[in-house]
């Protein structure tokens, strides 16, 4: 990823940066982020690990990338799903694994992409979703952990205008057109729970701002060429929301001073080898993810050496 791609997202985060930070995380040590294929694809993490590793040297922080590909929080799947091979996995099937074997310290969660079904607002669905969140929290608090939620991306139906379903033609084969109306109520739900005390960021609402700004000069931008998963750009935003929420003041440290393309390479690299070692060793019920994983000792070796050059090329930033 280049790095004006960052200066870009984090213009756009100036006015939503509020408050400072004494500590960043106080007491974490073990992160793991939970979530579907746009979680899995990883982008976002490996920029959040380059923050840690450029602004946070000091302290020691494991980031491990949990995400797994059509995964939900409800545990509802659609008719015909991967055409008819496998459901959606269904995050409760491996959240006790998760806990037990990685033990975070803190979970970041992104759900509700998948969790709509890609159907018009049903409020049943809504209920499973909101009953799955509630479980996760549950499940994490009692394992020690705590929880920042991330809102679910936009769903774009422009670049993919062709292939969608306009209400009131719903269809098996075809995404609802107005999926991101879901999307939106699924995101004000889960900001509504601040008031009880839960953490959450807010990344649906400055992407959606992002490329409603963009289209004034390019009406064809999109941030997702097939509708749902972000391209590089998107996954900076993401990160950018996340990092600005939690540490403003060294937010703009990194914003002035983004890591370079060959830093976040070899923490691409080392952030790959680890996640599908760790899905591996967990164990989930998606088919043709992380199989030819390496076991996680092996894996955890070769990410050492490759965390000492990431160290290196950090340091004389």
């Amino acid at each position: 990823m280049r790095s004006f791609l960052l200066a870009l997202v984090f213009t756009v985060l100036a006015a939503t940066t509020r408050g400072t930070a004494a500590d960043f995380l106080p007491g974490v040590q073990r992160i793991v982020f939970l979530g579907d294929s746009i979680t899995y694809a990883g982008q976002y993490v490996d920029i959040f690990e380059a923050f840690l590793f450029t602004q946070l040297p000091n302290r020691d922080i494991e980031v491990i990338d949990c995400g797994l590909p059509s995964e939900t929080v409800s545990g509802l799947s659609e008719v015909g799903h991967a055409g008819g091979k496998f459901p959606r996995p269904d995050l409760h099937e491996r959240l006790d694994r998760v806990l037990a074997k990685a033990r975070p310290d803190l979970i970041f969660a992104c759900y509700g992409m998948n969790d709509g079904i890609y159907k018009p607002y049903d409020e049943i669905r809504a209920l499973r979703f909101q009953e799955g969140i509630r479980k996760l929290r549950d499940k994490a608090r009692a394992a020690g952990a705590q929880v920042i939620h991330l809102t679910p991306p936009v769903f774009d139906s422009v670049p993919i205008s062709g292939k969608v379903a306009p209400a009131g033609q719903e269809s098996a084969n075809a995404p609802y057109e107005g999926y991101d109306a879901v999307l939106t109520r699924y995101s004000a739900w889960l900001m509504e729970q601040r008031a009880s005390g839960w953490r959450v960021i807010d990344i649906h609402t400055p992407m959606k701002a992002a490329i409603a700004k963009h289209r004034e000069q390019d009406v064809s931008f999109t941030f997702a060429k097939d509708g749902v998963h972000a391209d590089a750009a998107g996954h900076a935003l993401i990160a950018a929301m996340l990092i600005a929420e939690l540490d403003p003041t060294r937010a703009e440290k990194f914003r002035a001073s983004p890591p370079s393309p060959e830093l976040l390479a070899l923490i691409r690299k080392r952030g790959r080898l680890l996640a599908d070692a760790w899905l591996k060793e967990i164990g989930h019920l998606r088919p043709g993810t992380a199989e030819r994983a390496l076991p996680l000792a092996e894996a955890q070796v070769q990410a050492a050496g490759i965390e000492r050059k990431i160290r290196e090329k950090a340091s004389v930033r």
